[in-house]
């Protein structure tokens, strides 16, 4: 018991300091090559926290477990949303640019609304035998996911880096890199490490296997985001931490779901409507907060109550 308590803290430091050295190795990089810290936020640190989402999907499809794959994706984004952008807008407002919401946020609702279409087409639509997620529209969730990368790319360096805050140190490039994979490292390794000794410390307890699973493994994966996003607030770097949210949900989308697709068609069959409905609600929030220009406080208590709601849903349905 000692040893596992032990071992949660060393992960818990491992996070925390990960995300620490994420976001200022992030950060100087993209002053380095002058692109915004967005743009860094949406595909470094939006790929590498939803590196245990990627592992977790695919060794699902892998192995025939397309629950796992379809609903630790939809879980995850809803997780994303309510708990990690509204805690990080209680920590700080984030600002939303022009850019935001003409063309991410809304992305990131379109994305949502094709992956729920596709999924659930019999359902939905009539079409096709059963709700699955094929070959076909894996690669085409792949094809979208490279054009979105080219397009962001593409207007952020016609537009420039204009979100600097103010003066800042000059940092080499080599030391920017080894900070962002020493930040990741971090980041992968100390949430498997805190996951594990949580869930050990937890079944000693005799917490049930049931709650364990809703509350320790299924945050597990998104504890990368949320403490990534709680130090980019708190650094006053919300453009970052907006990026990763949205990157994150997309990548979980696109590149994920795509990926494990691939890999064997995805059985969205036993996919409860309650929880595509809080996903698609999610997305719909952000867009209607975001017109305000900025995700103030309240805008983040909201999300947090969106939240505990249907975390109470899911732990009463159990």
């Amino acid at each position: 018991m000692i040893l596992q308590i032990l071992i949660l803290i060393v992960g818990l430091v491992f996070v925390v300091k990960g995300a620490d050295f994420l976001v200022d190795g992030a950060s100087a990089i993209a002053r380095r090559f002058k692109v915004s810290e967005f743009v860094i936020g949406l595909t470094i640190v939006g790929f590498g926290t939803s590196c245990p989402e990627l592992v977790v999907s695919v060794t699902g499809a892998l192995t025939g477990s397309s629950d796992v794959a379809a609903g630790n994706v939809i879980g995850s984004n809803i997780m994303n949303t309510l708990l990690i952008l509204g805690l990080t807008a209680v920590v700080s407002p984030i600002l939303i640019t022009s850019q935001n919401k003409k063309r991410d946020i809304p992305l990131t609702l379109g994305v949502t609304v094709l992956f729920i279409l596709l999924g659930m087409n019999k359902s939905l639509l009539g079409l096709g035998s059963s709700d699955m997620i094929s070959r076909l529209e894996g690669f085409v969730f792949l094809t979208l996911f490279v054009s979105y990368l080219y397009i962001c790319f593409k207007l952020d360096s016609k537009e420039g880096n204009d979100d600097s805050d103010g003066e800042y140190q000059e940092m080499k490039i080599g030391k920017s890199i080894l900070l962002v994979i020493l930040g990741l490292a971090g980041l992968i390794g100390g949430g498997r490490m805190f996951v594990n000794s949580a869930t050990h410390i937890a079944t000693i307890l005799g917490v049930s296997e049931k709650f364990i699973a809703i509350t320790i493994l299924a945050g597990g994966t998104s504890l990368p985001e949320l403490v990534t996003c709680v130090i980019a607030a708190a650094k006053g770097k919300g453009q970052l931490a907006l990026g990763n949210i949205l990157g994150s949900n997309i990548f979980n989308i696109l590149l994920i779901l795509g990926c494990a697709a691939v890999v064997r068609p995805i059985s969205m069959a036993n996919m409860n409507w309650v929880d595509m409905a809080a996903l698609l609600v999610s997305a719909l929030f952000i867009m209607l907060i975001s017109n305000r220009g900025k995700i103030d406080r309240c805008g983040g208590i909201a999300l947090l109550c969106f939240e505990i709601a249907y975390m109470t849903y899911l732990i009463t349905t159990l």
